[in-house]
């Protein structure tokens, strides 16, 4: 008798046991009643029916990592790439996952690599590389949208890793070979121009420099010979002034009235060699006997003047 009240007390205790769901943080656990869905059971401690209630599902609320290996994909120009993506999710609604589909994370999987295929032939091979937050922003919104009927919650998408083909690889780079020799090219003949000009406009500014320079040089000297002669030409009229002044005031002194014709001589001597040196004279003939007539009748004006 004892025996069958350990057997009972085994059994009870059993089934209290049995009783008693503790459910974790950020995790769900789904129960049916009977074969049909009956209620969710939160994180804590949840008491079911032995015998009636049975705990089907439990799952997390966490976030989810899916990672998805490389596929292969064909895009619009007809190119074969290999492209991989990683996506972040988590259920939302418990009894939707469960319910809703079978096997969740397949399902996610297959779709995640259907719609990668689908955005990847929507684009040139060029475009892939440019637009990758393009295809992450639609794959995200396009998941978002077919998983919603399964109560999940797509966060976040992103395409890691676009690989064309080795042929593809081996043209792209033969391409990039020959623009970036095209860009040197480019460079080169740009700088040669660039400097052809530059020496050009040296000479050019150097030219017109020294053309300056002997301008202002040819000024200088025709100023300064200008001058020279306006001060001879004032120390010549200076000493013909004082010449006459001395005669004036002494009519029978020789020697002022010889200075005087010495001067004279000489002034015109000096005339007649600037008209003979001048760029617009080419010759100047000059009969010598007309110097000594010249003088002579200086001496008369002088003589006419000293009488006087």
């Amino acid at each position: 008798m004892p025996f069958v009240y350990l057997i009972i007390l085994l059994l009870g205790g059993s089934t209290v046991m049995g009783s008693v769901k503790i459910i974790s943080e950020k995790n769900e656990a789904l129960v049916e009643s009977l074969g049909q869905y009956s209620k969710k059971l939160k994180p804590g401690l949840n008491f079911v029916m032995p015998f009636i209630d049975k705990v089907v599902y439990q799952g997390t609320t966490k976030e989810k990592v899916l990672d998805i290996p490389p596929q292969s994909c064909i895009t619009k120009d007809n190119v074969s790439i290999s492209a991989d993506a990683v996506v972040y999710w988590k259920i939302v609604d418990m009894e939707k996952a469960y319910y809703k589909v079978e096997h969740l994370h397949k399902a996610m999987q297959n779709l995640v690599l259907t719609q990668l295929r689908a955005e990847m032939g929507k684009l040139e091979l060029d475009e892939t590389f440019t637009a990758r937050s393009e295809i992450n922003e639609t794959l995200l919104r396009e998941l978002d949208i077919a998983t919603d009927p399964w109560g999940v919650k797509v966060l976040r998408v992103e395409v890691r890793d676009i690989t064309p083909s080795k042929a593809v690889q081996d043209s792209m780079e033969l391409q990039m070979a020959a623009e970036r020799q095209k860009r040197a090219a480019i460079l080169t003949s740009e700088g040669e121009r660039d400097s052809a000009i530059n020496s050009a406009q040296g000479n050019a500014e150097a030219q017109v420099l020294e053309a300056e320079a002997q301008k202002k040089a040819a000024i200088l000297r025709a100023e300064a010979a200008a001058q020279e002669e306006v001060l001879k030409a004032q120390a010549a009229a200076r000493a013909l002034d004082i010449l006459m002044e001395k005669l004036r005031s002494d009519r029978n002194d020789p020697t002022a009235t010889q200075a005087l014709q010495y001067i004279l001589a000489q002034n015109y001597l000096d005339m007649s060699l600037e008209i003979g040196s001048s760029e617009s004279s080419k010759v100047m003939f000059l009969d010598p006997s007309s110097i000594v007539s010249t003088l002579e009748g200086v001496k008369q004006v002088i003589g006419s003047t000293g009488n006087s």
